[in-house]
């Protein structure tokens, strides 16, 4: 066991893993009422994420998936960051996956001439609205967002992220 966090783009191989991360914590650690029927895009990563300006990554430990983000492309040069999910065990400070995970998006969104990065969050994650806030998004309301920016039942706590041309700007 090595334990190097290893950030790399999603493949099929991972698709069980990725689905039961993502389900363990919404429904299990937060108890939110969403199942994998209602989160299609889990079965479909390559056609709904990896297409256009848009991306999904894993952060894997000794081959394990701890850790999912996604930027999904909704035209106009912004992106909609989907799929933000850090098993519980490596939260914080000692491993920094969210941290490795959020930079590798933007590092993506500044390669790709991505504008504006947008978000939802349940009002149940404080952890990760905290988390955003300290990586510089800014919490905007409803009615703020593009008309392209697809909102997620759940979802109603919403962020943005104006994105910086230089790519050595990392977000502490």
């Amino acid at each position: 066991m090595n334990n190097k966090l290893i950030i790399e783009e999603f493949s099929e191989a991972y698709q069980k893993q990725v689905s039961e991360l993502i389900l363990h914590i919404q429904q299990k650690e937060y108890s939110i009422a969403i199942t994998k029927e209602d989160q299609p895009d889990l079965l479909k990563i390559p056609e709904f994420y990896q297409i256009g300006k848009g991306n999904f990554w894993l952060a894997k430990l000794d081959n394990e998936v701890i850790g999912t983000i996604s930027l999904l492309d909704i035209g106009h040069n912004q992106v909609a960051l989907r799929k933000m999910f850090v098993n519980k065990s490596y939260r914080g400070s000692t491993y920094q996956v969210a941290k490795s995970l959020l930079n590798k998006a933007v590092d993506w969104a500044q390669d790709h001439e991505i504008q504006t990065i947008y978000l939802g969050t349940t009002p149940q994650f404080l952890a990760a609205h905290r988390f955003y806030q300290k990586n510089g998004f800014i919490a905007v309301g409803r009615r703020e967002l593009p008309s392209n920016f697809p909102i997620v039942k759940v979802d109603k706590v919403f962020y943005k992220l104006k994105i910086e041309g230089s790519k050595s700007l990392h977000y502490s």
